[in-house]
C-alpha cells in the first residue's frame, strides 16, 4: 500500500515504535463484521465482537447481496470498531429519551441505537445529503424498529429545538484515514489540507447542533481517522469553547483499545477492526429548554373498514392517522414529540406506514412487512425457498403454490421479506422497485 509521505510522517510521530506493526496491519485483509438484529436468534459465527453483544466477525466476506437475511434486516454489515458506541450507551446514557444522530447515513449507529432503546425513546436520525438519506431510511425500515424518525436537514436547523435532546451522536465526516485498507480511494483524496478542512467542518457541525443538546446531556463524538486535529484537538475545543467535560468509559476488559488524553482509539494492529476514535462528553454550558407549541392534528380514530385483518401486536400503544389515503401508526406515548419533529424538520420517515388505500384495496406497505410490530398471526403468509426468495427480491415474476387470493406475506426461514398479491392466475410482486437486487445471482 503506497501511502502519502506526509501521512506516514505524521502517523509515525503519533505511534512511535508501534508504527511498523501498524503498516503491516494496513497491508492485511480487513476483517468482516456484522451486527445482528433481535428479529430472530441468528448466530452467524462463534467469533463475537468483544465490546458489542450483538456483533460478530465472519470468517470471510460473503456476497451479502445474495443473502435474503441481509434484505430482511436480520443483520447489518458494520465495521467492528464503530460498534464501540454500544459501550458509550451502556455506561453513560442508558436512560436517554430523546436522541439525535446528526450524521447518520448509511445507518449503522442509528440501527444500533434503535435496538438499544425501546419505543419510549425517540431517535431522530438525520442526513443532509438527499441521496444518502434514502439509503438511511431503507436501512431503518429493514431494521424494523418504530422509534426512529429520519430527517433531511442541516445541523444548524436543530438549534430550533433548544435543549430538546438528552444525547447527540456526531459521527463526523472525516479524512477517512482509518478506512485506507477498505477504501483505497481515500488514500488518493488524503492531504494535510483536507485534514484541516475536515477538522474545521467537524467543529462547525458540533457548534451548529450544540443548542439542541440539553445541559447535562451527552455528546458522542467519533471519527474513522487517526490524526489529532480531527480527534483530540476537536474534543478539547468543544470542552473549552462550547462548555463540556470529558467522561470515561471503562475499557479495562479490552487492553487492545488505546486510551488517549481525549478519547478511545482503535488501531488495526491492536484491535480487530478498522481505525476509529470515540470520545464522550457531558455538556456543562447552560441551555434553556423551551416550551414548544403543537399544531392540532386530525387523526383517524380507527382503521378504515376496507382494511384487511392486518394489525400491530399491541394496537392500544399506537395512534393511527389517515392522510392522503396513507395509513400510519405512531407510538401513542411519544405523539407530541413526533408531531413537533414533523412540524419543525423535513421528515423522510416517521412512524410505521401501514399501507395505502387505492380504490377498494388496502395495499400493505413494505415497511409494515419488515416491522417488528406486525402481528404475524393476523395475516396470510407463505414460506418460500432460497430460489423464490431471490426471485422476489429481484422483483421478478413468481410461481408459488398458494391458493388463497389477496395480499400474502412472503417469508424466508420465518423472516418476512415483503408482499405479493395473489390474483388467482398470477402474482403481483410488490417489492419496492428501488430496493430490488440488480446484480446477477446464481440461484
Amino acid at each position: 500500500m503506497q501511502l502519502p509521505t506526509a501521512f506516514e510522517e505524521r502517523t509515525r510521530l503519533l505511534l512511535g515504535q508501534e508504527y511498523p506493526a501498524f503498516i503491516k496491519a494496513l497491508n492485511e485483509t480487513a476483517p468482516t463484521s456484522i451486527r445482528v438484529n433481535d428479529k430472530m436468534n441468528y448466530v452467524p459465527s462463534s467469533q463475537k465482537v468483544e465490546w458489542c453483544e450483538s456483533g460478530y466477525y465472519l470468517p470471510e466476506r460473503p456476497s451479502f447481496t445474495s443473502d435474503p437475511f441481509f434484505h430482511a434486516g436480520v443483520y447489518y454489515v458494520q465495521e467492528a470498531s464503530s460498534m464501540f458506541l454500544q459501550q458509550a450507551i451502556n455506561q453513560q446514557f442508558p436512560d436517554a429519551k430523546n436522541i439525535l444522530d446528526i450524521c447518520a447515513a448509511p445507518g449503522g449507529k442509528t440501527t444500533l441505537l434503535s435496538q438499544s432503546f425501546d419505543n419510549d425513546t425517540l431517535i431522530v436520525s438525520n442526513e443532509i445529503i438527499r441521496s444518502r438519506v434514502k439509503i438511511l431510511a431503507e436501512n431503518v425500515i429493514k431494521w424494523g424498529n418504530a422509534n426512529v424518525i429520519v430527517t433531511n436537514n442541516e445541523p444548524a436547523d436543530f438549534s430550533k429545538l433548544s435543549g430538546f435532546f438528552d444525547a447527540v451522536i456526531v459521527d463526523a465526516p472525516c479524512s477517512g484515514e482509518g478506512l485506507f485498507r477498505k477504501n483505497p480511494a481515500a488514500i488518493q483524496e488524503w492531504s494535510v489540507d483536507n485534514v484541516q478542512k475536515c477538522a474545521a467542518r467537524q467543529r462547525k457541525i458540533v457548534q451548529d447542533v450544540w443548542d439542541a443538546l440539553k445541559t447535562g446531556g451527552i455528546l458522542v463524538y467519533s471519527t474513522c481517522t487517526y490524526n489529532r486535529e480531527e480527534n483530540e484537538e476537536n474534543v478539547f475545543w468543544i470542552c473549552k469553547e462550547l462548555g463540556a467535560e470529558l467522561l470515561d468509559i471503562d475499557v479495562s476488559r479490552w487492553k487492545n483499545i488505546t486510551v488517549s488524553d481525549g478519547g478511545y482509539r482503535f488501531y488495526p494492529h491492536k484491535t480487530r477492526g478498522e481505525g476509529f476514535f470515540l470520545s464522550i462528553l457531558r455538556k456543562t454550558a447552560k441551555t434553556p429548554i423551551r416550551n414548544y407549541s403543537f399544531k392540532k392534528k386530525e387523526t383517524a380514530k380507527k382503521q378504515p373498514t376496507s382494511l384487511p385483518s392486518i394489525s400491530l401486536k399491541r394496537p392500544e400503544n399506537w395512534i393511527f392517522e389517515l392522510n392522503n389515503q396513507q395509513l400510519k401508526a405512531y407510538p401513542r406515548n411519544r405523539q407530541k414529540e413526533i408531531q413537533l419533529i414533523q412540524q419543525t424538520f423535513s421528515c423522510v420517515l416517521s412512524g410505521i406506514k401501514l399501507g395505502e388505500i387505492k380504490n377498494k384495496d388496502f395495499i400493505p406497505s413494505a415497511q409494515l412487512a419488515l416491522s417488528k410490530e406486525l402481528d404475524l398471526n393476523t395475516i396470510e403468509k407463505v414460506e418460500v425457498n432460497y430460489q423464490t426468495a431471490i426471485q422476489f427480491l429481484k422483483k421478478e415474476s413468481l410461481t408459488i403454490d398458494f391458493s388463497k387470493k389477496g395480499f400474502v406475506l412472503l417469508t424466508y426461514s420465518g423472516q418476512p421479506l415483503g408482499w405479493i398479491k395473489n390474483l388467482g392466475n398470477r402474482y403481483n410482486n410488490l417489492y419496492p422497485n428501488e430496493w430490488r437486487i440488480r446484480m446477477k445471482i446464481n440461484e
